[in-house]
C-alpha cells in the first residue's frame, strides 16, 4: 500500500490550466497516482496507509525561490523556517557572484569577509569544502529544503586573478574557464555575477561572453546581477542580452527591477527590451521579489574603487580622511557605480543589520534619521558605522515603485525570487514572506496575477529554466515537493515593522514525500539535497 493520500484537494498543477478536484497519491517521494473527482465517483479512490484530508486547501507544487541568499543558512539551521514555511520545496543560491565555492583558503576567508552581511561571518561552520563539488555534497547530508547552485563568477575571478580592478591575463582567463567547466561538471545550474559588487564588477564583457560560452556548452544559464538598476538600469540589461546572444547561453535576469527616481514608470521600456529579444530567438527569464524597497550591504554602495583589493583595503580607504572624502563626493555629489550612478540619499538608506551587536541602535533607523539624533553629517555617520562594523552593516534601501513591481510580474518570463537576506536583528521581510505574499496581496487581494498564473510562475516555469524534468508541475511521475496552502487566507506575516514573522494558510509542506511543515508546524525532517544539473541531451 501506498504511503500517502492527499484526498480532495483542489490541485493548481503548475501548467498554467484550470484547477481541478483530485485525490493525489505519494509513495517513495513521488506522486506516483492522480484520481480526479469525475473518476473517483466511478471507481475506487484510491488509499494510502495515511490519509491527509484537502478539503478547502490547493495543493500546488513546492514554490522555487530563484534568487536566495541561504549559502550558510541552509547548514546552520536545520529548521530553515523562513523558506520552509512558506512552501518553498528549492532554493537557487550561490547568487550575485560572490559565494563560498569554488575556493582556496585565502579566497574564502576574503569571500567570509565580503560577504559576512548577507550570510554571517561563518565563524559556526565547519567549512570542509573547497570545490563546487564538495560544496554540494556537503548538503547532501541533509537540509530543510532542496539546493541549485550557481557558480560565483566574482569568486572565481578572485580566486584565478585577485581584487584588483584589471583586466585578466590570457592565463588567468584560462584559469577562469577551468574553474567554471569544473563546478558545471560537479553540478551546478550555471554562473552569476554581481557586476556592482568587488571583484566581479572588473570584469570586462569580453571576459564574461568567454565564461558565458562555457556555461552554455553544459547547457546552463547566466544570472547577472546588472551593472546598474539606476540611472543605467536600460543599458545594463541591453548589454546583458546583447553579452550572451554573443555567448549562445541562456540568460535569466536576477531581481530584474527599474529602482530609483530616474526609472519610475520605465518598467514597460524593460518588456519592450525583453520582448524584442525573445521573438528574436534569445532564451531569457527573470524573477522578481513582490516589494518596493531593495537590501544589500552598505558597503556595496561605495564607489568600486573604493572596495578594489578587498575589505581590508577598503577599511584603509574609509581610514583616510583625504581619501574617505574622495568616497564621500563620489556617494553625495557624482553618484558611484555602487549606488547605481544615482547619488544617495540617505533618507532612503535604512539599516537592517550590523555584526557587532554593540551598535544595534542604528539598526531600523535610516542614516540621515541617526546622524540627525547624533548631530552630524549622514556621511560622518556611515563611515563610522561602516569602520567599527569592519563593513558588516545591511541595509534596506526605499528606492523602488509599485507600478513597476506590477508590470514586471505579469510579464510571461517572469519567476519569484526572495533575494532574501536572512542575517540581521530587522531583515527585509520579503526574506518571510515573498511567496505568501504573491499569493496572498497580489493574486487574492489585488487579482494583479490569476491564482494559476502565480502557481506556474512560482513552480513549473523555474523548474524548467533549471532544466529539472521532473519538479515544478503535480504530474505522475514527478518528485513529490509539494505545498498546500488556504487560498482564502495565505498571507505573507513579515512586514518591515515585524519580519520575522511567519506566514498564515500553509499547513502542509512536503520536500521528497515527507512532510517539512505539517499543521502548519516545522518537522525535525531534513529532506533536502543539492539538486545537480541535468546534463543537456
Amino acid at each position: 500500500m501506498e504511503e500517502l493520500v492527499i484526498r480532495d484537494a483542489d490541485v493548481v498543477d503548475g501548467s498554467g490550466e484550470p484547477s481541478y478536484r483530485a485525490d493525489v497519491v505519494v509513495d517513495g517521494g513521488r506522486i506516483v497516482g492522480i484520481v480526479k473527482e469525475a473518476a473517483a465517483a466511478s471507481c475506487q479512490r484510491p488509499k494510502a496507509r495515511r490519509e491527509l484530508d484537502a478539503e478547502g486547501l490547493v495543493l500546488s507544487p513546492g514554490f522555487v525561490d530563484m534568487h536566495a541568499h541561504s549559502d550558510l543558512a541552509l547548514l546552520r539551521d536545520p529548521d530553515h523556517i523562513a523558506k520552509a514555511a512558506q512552501g518553498v520545496t528549492l532554493e537557487v543560491i550561490g547568487q550575485d557572484g560572490l559565494s563560498y565555492a569554488p575556493v582556496d583558503d585565502r579566497t574564502l576567508g576574503e569571500v567570509r569577509r565580503a560577504i559576512a552581511g548577507w550570510n554571517g561571518s561563518g565563524d559556526d561552520i565547519d567549512f570542509d569544502w573547497r570545490s563546487v563539488g564538495e560544496y554540494l555534497d556537503r548538503l547532501d547530508r541533509g537540509i530543510a529544503v532542496n539546493a541549485a547552485y550557481l557558480i560565483p563568477q566574482g569568486t572565481v575571478r578572485a580566486l584565478a586573478v585577485g581584487w584588483e580592478d584589471r583586466e585578466a591575463t590570457p592565463e588567468e582567463l584560462d584559469r577562469m574557464r577551468q574553474l567554471v567547466a569544473e563546478g558545471m561538471e560537479q553540478g551546478a545550474v550555471g554562473m552569476s555575477s554581481g557586476l556592482t559588487y568587488t571583484p566581479g564588477m572588473y570584469a570586462q564583457d569580453a571576459e564574461l561572453t568567454e565564461l558565458c560560452r562555457v556555461v552554455a556548452s553544459y547547457g546552463g544559464y547566466y544570472c547577472p546581477h546588472h551593472r546598474s538598476y539606476g540611472a543605467g538600469a536600460l543599458e545594463a540589461y541591453r548589454e546583458m542580452v546583447a553579452l550572451t546572444r554573443e555567448a549562445g547561453c541562456s540568460l535569466h535576469l536576477a531581481h530584474a527591477t527599474m529602482n530609483f527616481g530616474v526609472n519610475r514608470g520605465r518598467a514597460p521600456e524593460l518588456l519592450s527590451l525583453l520582448d524584442e529579444a525573445l521573438a528574436a530567438g534569445a532564451d531569457i527569464s527573470l524573477d522578481t521579489y513582490p516589494y518596493t524597497p531593495g537590501c544589500t550591504t552598505l558597503a556595496a554602495m561605495l564607489p568600486s574603487w573604493a572596495n578594489e583589493g578587498g575589505p581590508e583595503a577598503a577599511l584603509e580607504r574609509l581610514a583616510d580622511e583625504e581619501t574617505a572624502e574622495r568616497i564621500r563626493h563620489g556617494l553625495e555629489v557624482t553618484g558611484s557605480d555602487g549606488c547605481h550612478g544615482v547619488p544617495i540619499e540617505w533618507d532612503t538608506i535604512e539599516i537592517s543589520g550590523v555584526g557587532d551587536p554593540a551598535l544595534a541602535e542604528f539598526v531600523g533607523h535610516t542614516v540621515q534619521a541617526s546622524a540627525d539624533r547624533r548631530g552630524e553629517a549622514p556621511w560622518v555617520t556611515a563611515r563610522g558605522l561602516l569602520l567599527a562594523d569592519r563593513l558588516a552593516p545591511t541595509i534596506l534601501q526605499h528606492v523602488g515603485h509599485e507600478e513597476n513591481v506590477r508590470a514586471i510580474m505579469r510579464h510571461r518570463v517572469h519567476t519569484g525570487g526572495s533575494d532574501g537576506i536572512l542575517q540581521g536583528a530587522k531583515p527585509h521581510p520579503r526574506a518571510y514572506g515573498t511567496f505568501p505574499h504573491y499569493l496572498g496581496h497580489y493574486v487574492r487581494e489585488l487579482g494583479v496575477l490569476s491564482l494559476e498564473e502565480c502557481v506556474a510562475h512560482l513552480t513549473a516555469r523555474p523548474a524548467a529554466r533549471l532544466r529539472l524534468p521532473d519538479r515544478g508541475l503535480v504530474r505522475e511521475g514527478y518528485v513529490a515537493d509539494l505545498a498546500l496552502f488556504d487560498p482564502a487566507t495565505v498571507a505573507a506575516g513579515s512586514s518591515f515593522a515585524e519580519p520575522r514573522t511567519l506566514p498564515t494558510g500553509i499547513p502542509y509542506v512536503l520536500v521528497d514525500g515527507r512532510f517539512v511543515i505539517e499543521d502548519g508546524r516545522r518537522t525535525d525532517v531534513l529532506a533536502g539535497r543539492a539538486v545537480r544539473r541535468t546534463p543537456p541531451t
